[in-house]
């Protein structure tokens, strides 16, 4: 009743109004939540995946606490914004420059411009189900059915430039390309929201060559991607690379961030210096852009990565997990698939394995509901209800994995639509 008063649905992100009603946290550590009533879950959510070191890591804590008394926000350049900046050009591909954000929001709202002021083109082509923040542009073809108004409060006409085509259907994507010659392609190399969502083999080769032959840009939004999939994120795992490289979550440490990175040739646009006329440069900006606490937070975290032990280890978790619940709904003989990729898995109650977000319209939302419930009250959490999809951290074992499984057996044998 408390949170009620003073937060729209007593939460401060709706996703997070779990029903009956949602838990509030006291503390967490590693892969461990600790409520105010004293339960204690096993967290798959990890903080939206940005935890892919689990929380409160010994590393980051002391990083953030020696900046800690040096100034938790400066307002003016720093050595720290270099140092992380240096890190993201070493190993993801696309990038040569970087701007920071605060968010993934801003990063796909700066990003996105970009392009638009690169090509001198309005229009972008997104993929259906694709989740890119909240930027309005960004903000349509999100939710089925696809086309709705996705708020209230949209100006349809900032979403009168943006197109969007199914995932996986590059044939679709090279009609309205050739067609509308858009600014961007913008999209998830992987998609989160609909589930974890993987690329058909030669998709994202082919759609590079679509963007090179029509002169679009090719985005790769890499918030959920972006040193999860390895140091060089989905563009190094899939051998792609982009004309620009949205980034968010791991980079930060678990502390707020965006960024988004790309050749000079296209980087310098921002330079105000190189072009003084602000009709002629893409503008960016942001009060907490390249915030010493989450820069240094970053770096902690791009170099307990590199040495690629973490990675070895929470990939093989995820290779068990996907098998492992594989043959649990296989010798269910219930239809279920399983999908991702790396530390990355999700879960569709329907029998053919999901290709695109329209895909998953076919699974069987009553079931899902009824896991996400079995799960929690199990003491072992994730996001959404509707949604079953998740991460591993460094900090997951593999026995807290073979308790996932046994859980879900005991769902599997037990519920009855």
């Amino acid at each position: 009743m408390r949170a009620k008063k003073v937060l729209p649905a007593g939460v401060s992100y709706g996703i997070r109004a779990l029903p009956p009603y949602p838990f509030y946290l006291d503390h967490a550590k590693g892969v461990k939540l600790y409520d105010a009533d004293g339960n204690v879950y096993t967290d798959y959510w990890v903080g939206h995946g940005a935890l892919i070191l689990g929380h409160a890591h010994d590393n980051i804590i002391k990083a953030v606490e020696k900046q800690l008394p040096n100034g938790t926000h400066f307002g003016f350049s720093h050595e720290k914004e270099i140092k992380l900046a240096e890190r993201i050009v070493k190993y993801v591909p696309s990038a040569e420059m970087v701007r920071y954000t605060s968010s993934g929001t801003e990063a796909n709202m700066y990003g996105t411009r970009l392009a638009r002021a690169y090509t001198g083109r309005n229009k972008m082509l997104k993929i259906e189900g694709g989740w890119h923040g909240g930027y309005d542009s960004l903000h349509a073809y999100v939710s089925r059915p696809y086309g709705r108004v996705e708020s209230a409060g949209l100006n349809p006409k900032v979403t009168e430039d943006t197109m969007a085509v199914p995932y996986n259907d590059l044939e679709a994507a090279t009609k309205i390309a050739k067609k509308e010659k858009p600014a961007c392609i913008v999209m998830e190399p992987v998609m989160g929201a609909a589930g974890f969502l993987t690329p058909e083999p030669g998709y994202l080769e082919g759609m590079r060559e679509l963007c090179t032959e029509v002169g679009a840009l090719l985005i790769f939004d890499e918030v959920i991607t972006g040193f999860r999939l390895g140091m060089g994120g989905a563009q190094g795992y899939y051998g792609v690379t982009p004309d620009l490289t949205i980034m968010g979550k791991v980079i930060g440490g678990g502390f707020p961030v965006g960024a988004f990175c790309g050749p000079e040739e296209i980087m310098e646009l921002i330079d105000h210096n190189k072009y003084p006329d602000p009709e002629k440069r893409s503008a960016h900006g942001g009060t907490f852009t390249g915030n010493p606490i989450t820069m240094v937070a970053g770096c902690a975290t791009v170099d307990t990565l590199k040495d690629g032990v973490v990675h070895k280890h929470i990939d093989a978790l995820g290779e068990k997990m996907r098998s492992g619940l594989q043959d649990i709904f296989d010798a269910a003989k219930y239809p279920a698939s399983v999908t991702g990729v790396g530390s990355t898995f999700g879960i569709h109650f329907q029998k053919e394995k999901p290709k695109s977000a329209g895909d998953t319209a076919k699974n069987d939302i009553e079931m899902t509901k009824a896991y996400f419930r079995y799960m929690l009250e199990r003491n072992i959490v994730y996001l959404s209800p509707t949604v079953s999809h998740s991460w591993i951290s460094s900090p997951h074992t593999k026995e807290d994995v073979e308790e996932y499984l046994r859980v879900t057996e005991e769902f599997m044998k037990s519920y009855k639509a």
